[in-house]
């Protein structure tokens, strides 16, 4: 694909699971990417770092760091412009603690939360028209809630109403809160992804006998999923769309995860749990039915041409 003109992209948490893909997916469209990380960006394979991208070691929960990282030269070649440089065209936030059970709860929280709040107040004062967040499947309640919850139907969309119970998502729901009331104050393009269970090339292989074969597994990921190298698309997608305000998008592929055909498996998997609307044969529950509608979004990466089930 010919790179086009890109855009000046500030990209948090590059070095993490998703970004490592991502990154690569917005070089190739000619975006210019400054990493805001504690680590190093790897190539994707894992091979060596990423020579094409500065990683620039930041505390996003030091509001102080946040902006003066917004405001930096994007590599040593910055210097020969012969003045300062401004705010990037675009901010995409993905770096925060990835789940529950990595640091206590609270830490969790103020970590996600705090640092999704300096991200969003910095870039929009600093007047970056385009922001995007990571949000999460999580958000819907039933991931790391207690017990074996059922969702309320399917399929799962940006308009339901969502109450979380544990401290990852509820971090989440609140970074979304943050971004609609910025959104409202500077009028702003802020964009949130609600992502999915991401997926990393080498893990169809390695995980998906699993999620196929004992469907029952997977009942918190809704069946669903994100390839990670999607999820680039998505977010290059985001940056060419303006004018859309505050907007949260179910980031996922299109598809259930299971050979059995949506609407079968889900009345004989969860038989209480009301389907609200047609859905297509082998839709996924979490639906992206409106970053398809919306974004133009066309999946490169469905796992079945990845894994193949055999009874």
């Amino acid at each position: 694909m010919t790179p086009r003109q890109g855009k000046r992209i500030v990209f948090t948490g590059g070095s993490g699971k998703a970004g490592r893909h991502v990154l690569p997916k917005l070089l190739a469209r000619g975006h210019k990417i400054l990493n805001l990380d504690l680590v190093p960006l790897p190539n994707p394979d894992g091979n060596g770092l990423n020579p094409d991208v500065c990683t620039l070691k930041t505390d996003l929960t030091d509001s102080g760091q946040v902006f003066n990282a917004l405001t930096s030269h994007f590599n040593f070649g910055g210097l020969n412009d012969g003045k300062p440089p401004g705010p990037p065209d675009a901010v995409i936030h993905f770096a925060a603690y990835p789940r529950i059970l990595l640091v206590p709860d609270n830490e969790c929280y103020k970590a996600n939360v705090v640092s999704t709040y300096n991200v969003i107040e910095a870039a929009s004062k600093l007047g970056v028209r385009k922001i995007i967040i990571a949000s999460s499947e999580t958000v819907y309640g039933v991931c790391f809630g207690e017990g074996d919850i059922d969702y309320e139907h399917f399929p799962l969309s940006e308009d339901d109403d969502v109450n979380p119970m544990d401290s990852y998502a509820i971090s989440k729901l609140c970074g979304e809160r943050v971004a609609r009331g910025f959104a409202r104050r500077f009028g702003n393009d802020i964009y949130v992804l609600r992502i999915g269970n991401v997926i990393e090339p080498h893990e169809y292989a390695r995980d998906f006998p699993r999620h196929v074969g004992q469907p029952e597994t997977r009942k918190r990921n809704a069946w669903s999923y994100t390839d990670a190298r999607d999820l680039g698309q998505i977010c290059d997608l985001c940056i060419q769309r303006d004018g859309l305000g505050f907007q949260v998008f179910n980031a996922t592929n299109d598809t259930i995860t299971t050979v059995e055909p949506t609407l079968k498996f889900l009345e004989k998997m969860a038989p209480g749990t009301s389907i609200i609307r047609e859905m297509g044969e082998f839709e996924a529950p979490l639906s992206n039915k409106k970053i398809r509608d919306v974004l133009g979004f066309k999946e490169e990466h469905n796992w079945r041409s990845y894994y193949s089930h055999s009874p």
